[in-house]
């Protein structure tokens, strides 16, 4: 596993065995930063990041890498969370991330109250955990966290998370092998 591009491209990240963490792989991470940026690699800069289930961080880091302001990486397992922050640490990434320690729910809850406005939201939960699609994405669409922000969810082909959830609307579907984006957006 690696970044894909950017300030950091081609250095290593390290990752997690087993089958709760399961990194955002780089060629979906590079078709989802493609599609963010349309050709345009400018597209991302000062941009907010909430990264959930943020596991290794890959997701985050890579816009970090690609000239994001702040990321929010909201992981609950305490092992995840020591990788994200040996992750940031290997690049020497010691600005503009704040790692939560939180299930989703709770860490949506904390950056609502603190105000966070996101540009884009990205979660990614264990596929096993079907329900916690509906409930982080419910958990959203009430939120100001996603009042202009873009939600990408990453879920397993033959799961569908849902078209609507309140105000968020799916507006793009994109798979990839194995694995599919849903792009969400207020309506």
């Amino acid at each position: 596993m690696r970044v894909i591009a950017g300030k950091f491209r081609s250095r290593p990240l390290r990752s997690l065995r087993g089958l709760d963490i399961r990194p955002t792989s780089d060629r979906l991470r590079e078709t989802l930063f493609d599609v963010l940026t349309a050709g345009n690699p400018e597209a991302l800069a000062g941009s907010v990041w909430v990264d959930l289930f943020a596991g290794t961080g890959a997701v985050g880091i890579e816009a970090l890498s690609r000239g994001a302001a702040m990321v929010y990486f909201g992981e609950s397992s305490r092992t995840a969370t020591a990788v994200i922050k040996a992750n940031l640490a290997s690049l020497e990434i010691d600005t503009g991330f704040e790692v939560i320690s939180e299930r989703s729910r709770k860490a949506i809850l904390q950056l609502d109250q603190r105000g966070v406005n996101a540009d884009y939201v990205f979660l990614d939960p264990p596929y096993r955990l079907q329900s916690t699609y509906g409930e982080t994405l419910d958990g959203l669409a009430s939120s100001r966290i996603a009042e202009h922000a873009m939600v990408i969810a990453e879920h397993e082909k033959h799961f569908d998370p849902g078209a609507e959830f309140g105000t968020l609307r799916r507006t793009r579907h994109l798979s990839q092998g194995d694995a599919v984006l849903s792009f969400y957006r207020r309506q």
